[in-house]
């Protein structure tokens, strides 16, 4: 490694804020006990956030973001790891607390790494990526709770982003009843049946306010990428002893609710976290990605490529929920 190039986003002391490639040297990359050649990174909503002045998710500048990224061990002083080794890196801060993905070469702690799960190449772990790591984390959740295909319908919302198209992905090949819930509805209902979605629903349709501590029961299960007001609806839509694996925020931080169906339908809400997962439950999901929950329909119908210089556009696009499936930023032949 010599000179090798990044997307940068900086802030000065007057808060100017500036983002863009840059060339970097291998003594600017943060410490760390392996090294990565950095072959794929996919883009995400908070990747979107990073490259704002005011995004709220950085917390020291420079930062490379890129929350999520697999490559080839070029240099390791871990036992678990060597070089040669297909690694992937998701969650930890890495991309908003330490240099990311959309670099050509990464510097990071071994704990914080996954060796490649079989069945999954680096282009398809990284399709996968935070999103779809997210979406499998959520039906683990749910699945661990008791949802199993014969309980009915599993809606998930936000189908047309990364979390939600993957998460209709897994749900279909396990065998549920997915009802997917987009503002996109004319635009992409083919997409989502294609996906595995056994309906399709408009946003307006499961997020008009209900009066009322309970409406009809409907949901065996929801996986919400989402949040906001719709999540107060929701609640009271949830079938006892039914759960939402609540995982997002692109519909804000604030719902109403009341205790009734928590103690009059015994559901449960589970808070998703994919930075500070366990390492445990964070391999165990992974194989499962590799294998029995291999999201195939949305590795091979939802994925597009970028490089550094698209960046911009594509981080936009994200923002203003404009985005269909995952991005992936391609690295691997910038040097090559």
């Amino acid at each position: 490694m010599e000179k090798f190039q990044a997307f940068m986003v900086r802030k000065d002391e007057n808060g100017g804020f500036r983002s863009g490639i840059e060339t970097l040297t291998e003594g600017q990359l943060p410490p760390g006990d392996v090294t990565v050649r950095v072959h794929y990174s996919g883009v995400n909503y908070k990747d979107g956030l990073a490259s704002l002045p005011d995004g709220k998710v950085v917390s020291r500048y420079p930062m490379v973001p890129g929350i999520d990224l697999a490559g080839v061990v070029t240099h390791s002083e871990h036992p678990a790891f060597k070089p040669g080794d297909q690694v992937l890196c998701t969650g930890y801060g890495v991309g908003t607390d330490h240099f990311g993905g959309f670099s050509e070469y990464a510097r990071l702690k071994g704990d914080w790494l996954v060796h490649l799960p079989e069945g999954l190449s680096m282009r398809e772990v990284m399709g996968i990526g935070t999103a779809g790591f997210t979406a499998a984390l959520s039906v683990d959740a749910l699945i661990r709770s008791g949802l199993t295909p014969e309980s009915g319908e599993v809606l998930v919302t936000g189908a047309t982003g990364g979390v939600g198209s993957f998460a209709v992905s897994i749900l279909s090949r396990l065998g549920y009843q997915v009802t997917a819930s987009t503002g996109k509805l004319e635009a992409q209902k083919d997409w989502l049946t294609g996906l595995g979605a056994s309906a399709v629903v408009g946003r307006e349709e499961i997020s008009a306010p209900v009066q009322g501590v309970l409406s009809k029961s409907r949901w065996a299960g929801v996986v919400d990428p989402v949040g906001g007001p719709q999540l107060g609806t929701l609640l009271k839509s949830v079938k006892y002893g039914g759960g939402i694996a609540l995982s997002g925020l692109t519909g804000g931080t604030a719902f109403d609710s009341t205790v009734h169906p928590f103690i009059l339908r015994g559901i449960n809400l589970f808070g998703i976290d994919s930075v500070f997962c366990p390492m445990e439950t964070r391999s165990r999901v992974w194989k499962l990605l590799g294998s029995a929950w291999k999201p195939e329909t949305a590795l091979s119908q939802g994925l597009t490529e970028c490089g550094l210089r698209d960046l911009p556009d594509v981080l936009e696009a994200i923002l203003r929920g404009k985005a269909v499936g995952r991005t992936l930023l391609r690295l691997e032949s910038l040097s090559e």
